[in-house]
């Protein structure tokens, strides 16, 4: 049964294909071979100590992560997205004793913690590692930032194996899967395509995502089995061309990082017609929360289903009481996955991290996002706290907006946000790409017809393309800025 991280490379099968990059794949016992050499090459790690690895998803990358946790270190895994600025603080923040990192990189950075190439991490022979179970933390997750500074969430191995059985078990991955790493690794589900595959034994395939063809190309060559994506991809991907030799091999498709829009989920599965679609919500303080039974999809849209196994997740009110069917409350998850708070910030650990119920010993998550529950006890997401918006004396999720700004048909991207108006309080305001000729006016006459009047759009801000965050996700926070011009 595996303690740490770094375990989980023993789950594979010796001569079985691990992880694939370009044109070299390793087998599991070549993969821990040379984790095993990169953990000798950090001996003298003192335990607990913070391991930055900045790169894009490549061999290299994914070998250091566990050689840290081999080492007794604790891995940051940077968003290779991040720009100097955000890469120092976050070396800062942590106070990394080294970054590990590859020379092009290395010439962009001014950071303060000495610098290693990953190149030559895992050149010499393997040497006696750290002891690794000195600290429970296993690595520190850094959110992209886009509401203000990256703030920093701690797991422990413990979170991290539970998820990983939690997860690999309702997806059901077995050592024939080839799981294909589109997300980034410092983003949870990204790390979490690593966990749960190795978990099974099966094979990663890893990709830096540039176009959506790409995607679609690495499937057909692999035959891959298992896709998660975000929202903003999945929407790309719908769009494409994909022959049989892409699809056949498809298990199952996955959703995580927001609401999947319903025109972008049917689309999917017109496409992927013998794959099963899993639906799934998280947050990077508890890895992973809820999925929706995919035998419930039909019956329940919209809904982020239950709790995942080994967890429990609760709609509640302010004071801690469960909320009554239909009932708007936060969601708040507890359990083997809630993390162990934010690095180097009590004060925002506080207000997150609380006892549930109230006055007890066992701390939850408590999430800022609002929710509630249908009589079966299955969730409906409805919006995070800070993006609720305020208008003519109604509280509106702006993923209701979005939704029927998808249901024209009219657009391929849509965010709606709040902006300040003396009259509404706030008024919606709707930054959209649009997939044909129209106008502002025309889009707004079709949402018309699926939204009351308070709901629909007063500004229309049109673009070729909609900002994401390092996670691929929209940046709500830039948009929100962008319609205060």
């Amino acid at each position: 049964m595996p303690t740490r991280l770094d375990d989980l490379l023993r789950s594979g099968a010796d001569d079985h294909a691990a992880l694939t990059y370009k044109d070299v794949t390793l087998t599991y016992r070549e993969l821990r071979s040379r984790v095993a050499r990169a953990a000798g090459g950090l001996r003298g790690l003192e335990p607990g100590a913070r391991v930055a690895v900045y790169a894009e998803k490549r061999i290299e990358t994914v070998v250091a992560i566990f050689a840290v946790a081999a080492a007794g270190g604790v891995v940051v895994p940077i968003n290779p997205l991040f720009k100097a600025r955000q890469v120092d603080y976050v070396i800062d923040d942590c106070g990394a004793v080294l970054l590990l990192t590859t020379p092009e990189r290395a010439r962009t950075l001014t950071a303060s913690a000495p610098t290693a190439m990953l190149d030559d991490l895992d050149a010499g022979p393997p040497g006696p590692a750290g002891r690794g179970d000195a600290s429970p933390v296993a690595a520190i997750l850094y959110t992209s930032g886009s509401t203000g500074r990256p703030k920093g969430v701690v797991l422990s191995h413990g979170n991290l194996l539970a998820g990983a059985r939690s997860v690999a078990g309702y997806l059901g991955h077995t050592s024939d899967d080839v799981v294909l790493a589109a997300l980034p690794l410092s983003f949870d589900a990204g790390l979490s395509q690593l966990t749960t595959a190795f978990l099974a034994g099966a094979h990663v395939v890893l990709v830096n995502y540039l176009l959506p063809r790409d995607v679609v190309r690495l499937c057909a060559r692999h035959g891959v089995t298992a896709l998660t994506c975000v929202p903003p991809l999945w929407t790309q991907l719908a769009t494409q061309n994909w022959p049989p030799e892409a699809t056949r091999s498809l298990r199952y498709f996955a959703n995580t990082g927001g609401r999947l829009p319903a025109t972008t989920l049917a689309r999917l599965r017109e496409t992927f017609l013998q794959a099963t679609p899993f639906l799934m919500y998280g947050l990077t303080e508890a890895f992973r929360s809820t999925y929706l039974d995919p035998a419930e999809i039909d019956r329940r849209p919209g809904s982020i289903g239950k709790a995942i196994p080994g967890a429990e997740v609760l709609v509640v009110r302010a004071d801690g009481s469960a909320c009554d069917p239909g009932e708007e409350g936060e969601i708040v998850h507890r359990g083997p996955l809630v993390s162990l708070g934010y690095w180097n910030d009590p004060a925002r650990t506080a207000a997150r991290f609380r006892p549930f119920p109230p006055g007890a010993d066992e701390i939850a998550v408590w999430s800022g996002d609002v929710a509630y529950r249908d009589d079966d006890g299955f969730i409906y997401f409805v919006g995070r706290t800070d993006e609720m918006i305020k208008t003519s004396g109604y509280r509106l999720s702006p993923t209701e907006v979005e939704e029927a700004a998808y249901a024209t048909g009219l657009v391929a991207e849509a965010v709606a946000v709040g902006v300040p108006d003396e009259e509404l309080g706030e008024q919606v305001a709707l930054h959209a790409v649009l997939t044909a000729a129209t106008t502002p006016d025309e889009l707004r006459r079709a949402m018309e017809r699926d939204l009351p009047r308070y709901m629909v759009p007063r500004r229309f801000i049109l673009a070729d393309a909609l900002p994401r965050s390092g996670n691929g996700k929209f940046d709500r926070a830039e948009l929100r800025r962008r319609a205060l011009r």
